[in-house]
C-alpha cells in the first residue's frame, strides 16, 4: 500500500538528543514533500514550539499541537484553528489545587492556544522546558481565579520528580476527573480534555486530505504515541522507545540519534537511495 500521509512526533522522534533535526532527516522529509506526501508534525508542544521546526522542513502543512487538542493550518488566512478542544475549567482548578495542597514540589503550568501560563517563571522546571522547547512562558495568577474566569486551556503540564509524578497520577486516577492524562516522560505528566488523542487528530487530518487510514504512516517514541502508532496504517517506533511502545508498533527503526525516520522511509520504499 503506498504511503500518502505521514505523521511524526517531535521530541525523541524527529529531533535528536541535542534537540535538533539532523541534515539527513531534513533531506528525507523534503523528499517526501517533493512526492506530494504531507509530513504532519504532531506533538504535545504549543504552536510556537512546532512552527520553527516546520519551517526548517520547508513545510506549510497543518500542525497538531497539545497531543491533538489543537490543529492549526498556517495556510488558513482566518484566525480559526481547524480543531480546538479545551479542558473543563473545574478540572483545571482541581489539578492546580491538588498540586498546591499536596504536591508543592511539582511545577504546574497551562497552555491556551499559543500562550504558556505559569504561576512562577523562576521555577527550575519551567526554565528547563523553555530551553528545550525554545518557547517563552508568561506568569498567570491561577490562585486568584475561579474556574469560570480561566482562559480556554488546551493542556496542563505537571513536572517533577518521578515519585511525585507517579503519586499525582494515582490521585487523579482515583478522583476520576473529566480529563485524560499520561506521562510523556517519567518527570512529565500531561493532562488534556478526555476526548483528546493524537489518533483523533490524525483522523481529522485524514478527512481533510481525503486519505484512507491504510495509506498513513506514523512515527513515535513514547507512551503518548501508542494510540497514534496503533491507529496509523503503519506505526513505526523509534529505537530509543520503551519496549512497551515498540510492542505497539508494526516495526522498530533506528533511534532518533541515528536518523531513524530516514531509515524507515528507505525501508518502506518511500524514499529512493540516490537523494
Amino acid at each position: 500500500m503506498p504511503i500518502q500521509l505521514i505523521f511524526s512526533d517531535i521530541d525523541g522522534t524527529l529531533i535528536n538528543s541535542e534537540h535538533v533535526i539532523t541534515k539527513k532527516t531534513v533531506q528525507a522529509i523534503k523528499q517526501c514533500a517533493s512526492q506530494d506526501i504531507p509530513f504532519i508534525l504532531i506533538s504535545a508542544r504549543m504552536p510556537s514550539g512546532i512552527i520553527p521546526l516546520q519551517r526548517q522542513l520547508g513545510s506549510l502543512d497543518p500542525i497538531i499541537c497539545y497531543s491533538g487538542a489543537l490543529i492549526v493550518d498556517q495556510n488558513d488566512t482566518s484566525s480559526e484553528p481547524l480543531l480546538s478542544v479545551t479542558m473543563n475549567p473545574q478540572s483545571v482548578q482541581f489539578v492546580y489545587q491538588q498540586i498546591c495542597n499536596r504536591f508543592p514540589k511539582i511545577s504546574f503550568s497551562a497552555y491556551s492556544f499559543n500562550r504558556w501560563l505559569v504561576p512562577e517563571k523562576t521555577d527550575a522546571w519551567i526554565a528547563q522546558e523553555e530551553a528545550i522547547a525554545r518557547t517563552p512562558s508568561s506568569t498567570y495568577a491561577f490562585q486568584d481565579q475561579v474556574p469560570e474566569s480561566l482562559p480556554p486551556i488546551h493542556k496542563l503540564l505537571c513536572m517533577g520528580d518521578p515519585e511525585d509524578i507517579d503519586q499525582l497520577q494515582t490521585v487523579l486516577s482515583e478522583a476520576t476527573i473529566d480529563a485524560v492524562f499520561y506521562k510523556s516522560k517519567p518527570t512529565y505528566l500531561e493532562i488534556m480534555a478526555k476526548d483528546v488523542s493524537k489518533a483523533n487528530a490524525m483522523r481529522e487530518i485524514m478527512i481533510r486530505y481525503h486519505i484512507a487510514q491504510e495509506h498513513t504512516l506514523a512515527f513515535g517514541d513514547n507512551f503518548n504515541d501508542v494510540p497514534m502508532l496503533r491507529f496509523a496504517g503503519i506505526g513505526v517506533a523509534m529505537g530509543n522507545a520503551p519496549e512497551q511502545v515498540k510492542g505497539s508498533a508494526d516495526f522498530v527503526t533506528l533511534s532518533n540519534d541515528q536518523d531513524g525516520i530516514k531509515a524507515a522511509l528507505e525501508r518502506l520504499g518511500v524514499l529512493t537511495l540516490n537523494y
